[in-house]
């Protein structure tokens, strides 16, 4: 009876978000081959989890029926699909009238196209970064997650949803190509280097998928095992242009991964090489050639990654978020540690010049502060205060400014305006008060800066980025994230990568 119970609590408060059968939705799947070593899930369930959509149920849900939920959750389910390369293949969709048009079907510069993501009815519109006219409006797969990555000439776009659905979509003929399920519970995409594969980063199953992204068909996929055969969730993928490779965060595992996009890559070696002898090869588990696999041990799992304008470092956090963890790729040693506590959100973090000197900022998603860091030593420079927890950063290479939300808290209508050599808080706007403001992103040339009002009603507010004044309001169903085509595919140091 008490399983019953909890299976009803289950459909009425958590399958929305979880699935039906716990296999994923909006929210990561509720199964043991995902929840790994997680800790309190009883506390997840009362109260919440910060700086996500997972909200408490301590005030409609008895104590007796968060542990009946916690366990429930931690039962392993009847059956989990085998999605391997013949299951995506099979779900495969490509739209049959869909021809490539042979120059854009619009009068707009096709490089200041910025993608509007609006959650709110699962849709994407397509802006004129000139004029701000809405030239298409397309339907996206269930609860897009993560950042659409652009092919490297900005003609095509790539789009995934959290239940593991790739969508391609033509820029230039406004029309979508096709897509496809690469997982069942996905966290995010990278595109590689020549633009030819997209990695698919997954939770369930625990693998990479990597696909043609000129027919959306699986090429590969890789299991993903730490040295010792556990299985883990793979928290993200990154491209890294300049190595040519897709970097990977292991959720479960002490490990960093890269994978070649390279066919002259490697060899890398598992286990190691004995022989002294020239031309001799004497080692384990030699990977080469495109898709081969590189391992770097790290201390701890780390997540959450920030990469060095060249890709030569990555930041990542620990799994409590107190510190930050920089990691030479080339080496793959741990160049030093920074304090960073209060859950730093590196993944949204940006660089920019500083006296000589590049420098990065992030956000911390637990306490109202920016860390900036000197890239040259990794010390600290300045921890600025804002008026709460914050989720995004954004600037342009022609700005003075960074542009940082404060997206928790009492003041998540705020958007702080900071000088980047003074370090200090010019300004503040607030263009919505009493709703959430965040996620700001530039025009190709910077003249312009859009901001959302994160809500269902919502919109995207266009400022000149020198005057700070409003020029236009785009009504939206709750627009997330925006990205601006050139920015994008040039790696532009005021926008995440």
């Amino acid at each position: 009876m008490a399983h019953a119970d909890a299976a009803a609590d289950f459909a009425a408060h958590c399958a929305s978000c979880h699935g039906e059968g716990r296999l994923g939705g909006t929210g990561p799947a509720l199964i043991p081959e995902t929840l790994g070593r997680v800790k309190g899930l009883d506390q997840v369930i009362a109260h919440g989890r910060p700086a996500t959509q997972m909200a408490g149920f301590g005030d409609v849900l008895s104590a007796e029926q968060i542990t009946g939920l916690v366990d429930f959750i931690k039962a392993p389910v009847a059956q989990i699909p085998d999605w391997d390369a013949a299951r995506i293949e099979a779900s495969r969709e490509m739209a049959a009238d869909y021809a490539p048009a042979p120059a854009p079907v619009f009068k707009a510069d096709p490089m200041n196209i910025t993608l509007v993501v609006e959650t709110g009815d699962h849709h994407v519109s397509v802006l004129d970064g000139d004029t701000f006219d809405v030239l298409d409006r397309f339907a996206t797969p269930y609860a897009v997650h993560g950042g659409p990555k652009f092919s490297p000439d900005g003609r095509y776009v790539f789009i995934m949803s959290r239940d593991g659905w790739v969508q391609k979509y033509d820029i230039w003929s406004l029309r979508e190509v096709g897509r496809v399920r690469a997982g069942l519970n996905s966290r995010n995409i990278a595109m590689s280097h020549d633009g030819q594969w997209l990695a698919v980063a997954n939770y369930l199953p625990q693998t990479l998928t990597i696909l043609s992204t000129a027919t959306l068909e699986p090429v590969k996929v890789i299991e993903v095992e730490a040295r010792d055969g556990t299985p883990s969730r793979v928290s993200a993928v990154y491209q890294a242009p300049q190595r040519k490779s897709f970097i990977l965060a292991l959720k479960d595992a002490p490990e960093i991964w890269e994978v070649a996009t390279d066919p002259e890559a490697g060899p890398f070696y598992d286990g190691y090489v004995h022989t002294f002898e020239k031309g001799g090869t004497e080692a384990f588990g030699a990977q080469e050639g495109l898709f081969a696999r590189r391992r770097i041990r790290t201390e701890e799992p780390l997540d959450d990654f920030f990469f060095d304008p060249d890709y030569k470092n990555l930041i990542g956090t620990n799994r409590e978020g107190t510190k930050g963890v920089v990691i030479n790729l080339i080496s793959g040693g741990k160049v030093a540690e920074l304090p960073l506590p209060g859950m730093p959100h590196l993944g949204s973090g940006i660089t920019w010049d500083r006296n000589g000197h590049k420098v990065m900022a992030t956000p911390h998603l637990d306490e109202g502060v920016l860390s900036v860091i000197d890239m040259t030593d990794w010390s600290l420079v300045k921890q600025i205060r804002t008026n709460g927890p914050g989720f995004f950063l954004r600037s342009h290479e022609t700005s003075p400014h960074v542009w940082a939300d404060v997206f928790f808290g009492p003041h998540k209508d705020e958007v702080h305006i900071i000088d980047k050599q003074t370090l200090e808080i010019v300004a503040t706007l607030n263009p919505a008060p009493g709703k959430t403001v965040a996620h700001t992103e530039f025009t190709r040339d910077g003249r312009y800066a859009l901001v959302s009002i994160w809500e269902d009603d919502g919109a995207v507010v266009v400022y000149d980025a020198k005057t700070l004044k409003e020029v236009r309001r785009l009504p939206m169903k709750k627009p997330s994230g925006k990205y601006n085509v050139w920015n994008k595919i040039t790696f532009s140091d005021g926008t995440s990568h």
